[in-house]
């Protein structure tokens, strides 16, 4: 396409659309026809942004035309409502349905992130050559006697839960983003995290340190490997959008599945700060080892149950956890 010949068609219905916008700060002075032509022109110039955004290297011109239909869009659909209540649809409508339509993906994720973990401890539970060449013996009675205990209790609670928080929200964010590579970080990440969990477990298992093991990593690990298999499921369905986009386009299926993805990192966010206070006082506190198990069970409880009931409710309704459709991409067929 000559992209030079295709803005000097389009750019009269530019100066146009701009007259109107200007215009429109008064719409009562505006005939009605003169609406109707706002509105057609915004969304034709919108679909010519998209074109020229993807051809031009004339920064400043996408800039200008990218704020003209900015400012088209506020004319035509009013300003957006920044209060409390699109903080409340994003909980209640936006993320469980993101997660809840993504959810083979996310059951799919975590039986096989569970399987990769469960081999890596039977192995080295099982290979005595593996056991004792994997890591150093010292390290192993260090690791069974006080380490792994010590590690939830050496440093006091506040900042503690802090770095486990940001760490956690950090190997989220990674899966989620490194998606884009076709999902293969993503499938680094989550291998990493899983081989860790079976190495770990192996060894405290093969030291006779099993229930220790278990009364420290249940608590707060129910929701916080969940939260971590979501990530990872997010970000393989972000690469597999790229492999296969269906019947959209392969920037299209990458910018919707994007959205969404931005949309499940925040609530992920949320859900591993609750994770990380459960880590840093629960876990180690002296309760009896039912009870905070209990507690990591209720937690990881309501949390799918808040996914599956109100993401099945937005779900029903159309729902996919992308933006709403005023604020994506406006788009028209043009010549």
């Amino acid at each position: 396409m000559d992209l030079d010949a295709y803005v000097a068609v389009h750019r009269p219905e530019w100066i146009r659309l701009r007259q109107l916008v200007d215009r429109a700060n008064r719409p009562r002075r505006m005939p009605e026809e003169e609406l109707d032509e706002l509105v057609e022109l915004y969304q034709r110039v919108a679909t010519q942004l998209s074109v020229i955004r993807s051809r031009a290297h004339d920064q400043a011109m996408v800039d200008n035309l990218s704020s003209l239909v900015i400012r088209a869009r506020a004319a035509v659909a009013g300003g957006i409502d920044p209060g409390w209540h699109a903080v409340g649809r994003y909980f209640v409508v936006t993320f469980p349905a993101a997660l809840y339509v993504r959810r083979w993906w996310v059951i799919g994720t975590t039986v096989g992130c569970l399987l990769v973990a469960l081999g890596f401890g039977l192995w080295i539970l099982n290979d005595d050559a593996a056991r004792t060449n994997l890591i150093p013996a010292p390290d192993v009675a260090a690791l069974c006697s006080h380490d792994f205990a010590s590690y939830y209790s050496e440093n006091p609670a506040p900042s503690f839960a802090s770095r486990v928080w940001t760490n956690n929200a950090w190997v989220s964010a990674q899966a989620i983003a490194l998606g884009v590579l076709l999902g293969l970080p993503t499938l680094g990440v989550l291998f990493i995290n899983s081989l860790n969990l079976g190495v770990v477990g192996g060894y405290m298992t093969s030291c006779g340190e099993a229930g220790q093991f278990w009364t420290l990593i249940l608590p707060h690990g129910l929701l916080e490997l969940t939260v971590v298999f979501m990530a990872g499921a997010v970000g393989l369905r972000l690469g597999w959008s790229i492999i296969a986009p269906g019947n959209r386009r392969r920037v299209e299926a990458l910018a919707a599945e994007g959205r969404a993805a931005v949309s499940i990192a925040i609530g992920l966010a949320v859900a591993l700060a609750v994770s990380g206070f459960i880590e840093a006082f629960v876990t180690p506190s002296g309760l009896p080892a039912a009870v905070r198990i209990g507690i990591g069970a209720l937690a990881l409880a309501l949390f799918l149950a808040y996914i599956v009931i109100y993401g099945s409710r937005a779900a029903s309704t159309g729902e996919s956890g992308d933006l709403d459709p005023e604020l994506r991409e406006d788009l028209a067929p043009v010549n």
